[in-house]
């Protein structure tokens, strides 16, 4: 009786080869083929401009936040969703702050002290002012705020009646619900009362949301 001998050789597949890491660019950190520093057209303002923002938005391709910072030169953008008291009380030194965010009466059920009103005489010198903004969903910059007792003390500046957002690329909860650059700049607009200044930065911002849908739009689609 013959008996087969089974090979136990196996014939080994070859390694898989690392893929290679994208190049990326130095200065907005995106893919080079997706560089947008193409809308970088600096503003001058004098209201500071500190963004905290949330570390899931850092690689977020439809974040605006890079964008808002390479147009602001006296701006400032720190990731992070809880910072240290003594860090985020150095941060907010030597100035008036004011937080970019919503009144919503709705979070004291979460232990979020209400804010102090707004003084009106803080806001009549621009250059004492910093704009604090968390970038954000709705649902993380609220983490953000409740983890973060300080800004909890911080007048807030709402903003309203504000024209419907060009973020076409991210879908919005409410109607009123404008991306970070966007907010931002209507805020500087509203605090340094320079409507036109500003609106170059939102000129940027329609190209880098028209780059961004070009991606994911068939050729030859329009928004």
């Amino acid at each position: 009786m013959t008996t087969r001998r089974i090979s136990r050789h196996t014939c080994a597949s070859p390694p898989h080869a690392e893929p290679a890491k994208r190049a990326r660019c130095p200065v907005c950190l995106r893919a080079a083929t997706s560089c947008i520093c193409r809308w970088i057209a600096p503003v001058a303002h004098a209201v500071e401009v500190l963004i905290l923002q949330h570390p899931l938005e850092v690689h977020n391709a439809k974040g605006s936040a890079r964008l808002l910072h390479l147009n602001l030169p006296n701006s400032r953008l720190l990731t992070g969703e809880q910072f240290a008291p003594a860090t985020l009380a150095a941060l907010l030194a030597d100035k008036h702050n004011v937080l970019l965010y919503p009144d919503t009466p709705g979070d004291r059920s979460l232990g979020i002290a209400p804010p102090p009103a707004l003084d009106p005489a803080i806001l009549l010198d621009p250059a004492q002012l910093r704009l604090v903004v968390l970038d954000g969903t709705w649902r993380k910059s609220r983490k953000m705020l409740y983890q973060n007792p300080l800004l909890q003390q911080l007048p807030r500046l709402p903003l309203r009646d504000m024209p419907a957002s060009h973020y076409l690329i991210r879908k919005a909860h409410a109607p009123d619900q404008l991306s970070t650059l966007e907010a931002t700049c209507y805020a500087l607009m509203q605090l340094e009362q320079d409507v036109p200044r500003f609106v170059p930065l939102i000129t940027a911002f329609d190209g880098f949301v028209a780059q961004q849908l070009s991606y994911v739009m068939p050729p030859g689609e329009k928004a």
